[in-house]
């Protein structure tokens, strides 16, 4: 299980209409629903990652805090949401180090994982894996193996694998008919109907040889959220899409299955204990 740590007005569906040089005009919402998702995992006995945007760490250190001290693990999401292909490779380090340092000194432990904005690891990024390693991370779930319109390459691996000195462990994806379809979470786990969603999470974690990765955002159970105008319409559809019925969807998620930390799953414990 994992959670992309970030406000409503970050997200890059937003963005032709709330510009980043603004965010600090709106009133911070995540704190209070990422406090909600704990208590939901708390409820359930559930672990999970969370990528946490280096934004959101200055701004709520206690919520950093309040993270670890339940037992889940504390991994960067970048500082500011921006896209890792938007970057040249001295911006991409400095931001991955920057980050780093900025939820170590939060959250009092080491952050071994990454996960890029908008999975924007790619061919286009084929420098981004080594740089990772280099500023001591171990692994990245940047990568979601599917077509689409924004992001994915549909034809690299769906199980973890090892690039650039680092593990890389996609987002869960199932095969149906010859076709790659998410099963990772997200607008798609909003959009469907759950017991559809139950399937296809079945049929990955049946199928992938290594852990079913799914993935959601806070503001995705925050339905008293300010509606943003100005939205073309795919925009609007995408981020507000069930928003009200997210958190009763997630509460019979994690009743369903057995859920953990990314980095227990990936043995990376095990990992940096071999390398200390």
């Amino acid at each position: 299980m994992s959670v992309d740590v970030e406000d409503y007005f970050q997200v890059w569906a937003l963005s032709p209409v709330i510009r980043r040089d603004d965010w600090d005009d709106h009133a911070l919402r995540v704190d209070a629903s990422t406090r909600r998702v704990l208590d939901l995992f708390d409820q359930r006995q559930a672990k999970a990652t969370f990528f946490t945007l280096g934004w959101v760490a200055e701004r709520a250190p206690n919520l950093i805090r309040e993270i670890v001290a339940r037992g889940h693990e504390l991994a960067s999401h970048g500082y500011d949401h921006v896209k890792v292909f938007d970057q040249t490779p001295d911006e991409f380090r400095a931001d991955v180090e920057k980050t780093k340092r900025i939820l170590e000194d939060a959250g009092g432990v080491a952050v071994a994982g990454f996960r890029a904005a908008g999975f924007s690891i790619d061919q286009r990024t084929p420098w981004a894996h080594e740089i990772l390693a280099e500023t001591g991370h171990l692994y990245s779930s940047s990568s979601h193996p599917i077509r689409h319109d924004h992001y994915g390459d549909p034809n690299a691996p769906r199980a973890p694998h090892r690039l650039g000195g680092l593990i890389e462990a996609p987002v869960a994806t199932t095969e149906v008919f010859g076709r790659r379809i998410s099963s990772a979470g997200g607008g798609w786990f909003r959009a469907a109907p759950y017991a559809l969603s139950r399937r296809l999470i079945a049929r990955a974690a049946d199928s992938l040889d290594g852990p079913t990765i799914f993935y959601f955002h806070p503001w995705e159970i925050d339905a008293e959220q300010p509606r943003v105008d100005g939205l073309p319409v795919k925009s609007r559809l995408r981020h507000y899409l069930n928003l009200d019925r997210m958190e009763a969807k997630l509460d019979r998620l994690l009743s369903d299955f057995d859920w953990g930390r990314i980095d227990d799953a990936l043995g990376v414990n095990r990992l940096r204990g071999a390398t200390a």
